[in-house]
């Protein structure tokens, strides 16, 4: 009976945990919008949105209504269940990723339970957010074919090859940095880069692995079509894209995902290379405010740094020309896929030469097999 009633609070506290990072997600996406024409406005010199609401805070509200009550067209000659299919799975693989990131630290309740700020605590969160991501070209992919129109075809056919080239190096990128944590675990990652200076040197991982990180950080811009690898939605050759079709919530669905991707996406790299929740000065914060305090702190810590990144994002879209196809297909396999692996050998030997093999993990304890509850006990 206690077994029953301590599983009934997991699946509590786990689906309060689901629906705050839900909303959170899109609430996030729909103001992302509202801060891209911001942040183009003021490169731009102009004012941007500034009529519904002060400052225009409710023309996310007024898009999003518009695109609700329009009209739902499907083309008479598209394949009517795969055209239908298309956003929804973008969708879903864009709201799944974000099960496998920890928002902060656990907070013990005096009464001795454990909250874990983490949807789902599995230890190989990268290769489920890689498996993940490469599921959500399939979105691109069916509904650009399913169509009929050569325009959404010819951008859908880019996506994939485009995801398909970048994701290579974007994995080759993670690997030196798996080699120097010794886990798969993002909550492990995050734990070794406690604080930002320890041992003479900093915790977190951009000061590790910088070229792994502009790697990554480059393969994400071409993994999310942000400018300047935004090829399958070049306006100037393929008009829309592979949404042209596409009205009311499935254009809806198409450009939330793409948002909520871009949230999702600075979340992971904030994770991987910045610390996570982690900042300077932690434990004295913690020592003066409380666990709970302290874990609301955290997870606000982590959503500015990902707001960061996200404006980052923003940034460079408005500041660099879109790059050729031919570019693009040359910067991913002649460039980065090299320097990815150059970069794999030298940690690799810096790992063998200077750490005598073992991974520098900032004295955490690296697991590496499934966390069964033998292996819990004795951690």
């Amino acid at each position: 009976m206690l077994l029953l009633q301590v599983d009934v609070a997991l699946i509590i506290e786990k689906l309060i945990l689901i629906s705050v990072i839900l909303m959170g997600s899109l609430g996030i996406a729909m103001y992302a919008t509202w801060g891209e024409r911001k942040v183009a406005a003021i490169m731009q010199d102009r004012l941007g949105p500034n009529r519904a609401g002060p400052m225009g805070l409710l023309q996310p509200l007024a898009d999003g209504l518009k695109l609700f009550f329009k009209e739902e067209i499907i083309p008479d000659r598209s394949t009517r269940f795969i055209f239908i299919l298309g956003p929804c799975l973008a969708m879903l693989t864009a709201l799944m990723t974000s099960s496998v990131i920890p928002w902060a630290p656990d907070y013990q309740i005096p009464g001795g339970r454990t909250i874990t700020f983490q949807v789902a605590d599995i230890n190989i969160g990268i290769l489920f957010v890689f498996g993940v991501v490469s599921l959500g070209v399939y979105g691109v992919m069916l509904g650009g074919w399913a169509s009929n129109n050569k325009f959404s075809l010819l951008s859908s056919i880019r996506a994939a090859s485009q995801a398909i080239s970048y994701e290579l190096a974007m994995g080759l990128s993670l690997i030196a940095l798996l080699m120097m944590t010794g886990s798969l675990s993002l909550r492990e990652i995050v734990a070794q880069q406690h604080g930002f200076w320890e041992g003479n040197w900093f915790t977190w991982n951009i000061f590790k692995q910088p070229l792994g990180f502009i790697i990554f950080l480059t393969c994400a811009f071409a993994e999310l079509n942000r400018a300047p690898f935004d090829l399958p939605e070049c306006e100037s050759e393929l008009n829309m894209g592979y949404h042209q079709e596409y009205s009311s919530m499935k254009l809806g669905f198409y450009l939330f995902a793409e948002y909520i991707n871009l949230f999702i996406s600075s979340t992971i790299i904030i994770t991987l290379f910045f610390g996570g929740y982690n900042f300077p000065f932690m434990d004295q914060v913690k020592a003066a405010a409380g666990p709970l305090v302290f874990s609301i702190i955290c997870m606000l810590v982590l959503i500015t740094k990902a707001v960061c990144m996200v404006l980052f994002f923003m940034f460079v879209r408005w500041t660099l020309p879109r790059f050729r196809y031919d570019q693009l297909m040359k910067l991913g396999w002649k460039t980065l896929i090299p320097l990815a692996l150059a970069n794999m050998v030298v940690t690799g030997a810096l790992i063998l030469w200077v750490f005598n093999g073992q991974p520098k993990n900032n004295g955490v304890e690296v697991v590496t097999s499934v966390n069964t509850p033998q292996i819990q006990a004795q951690k």
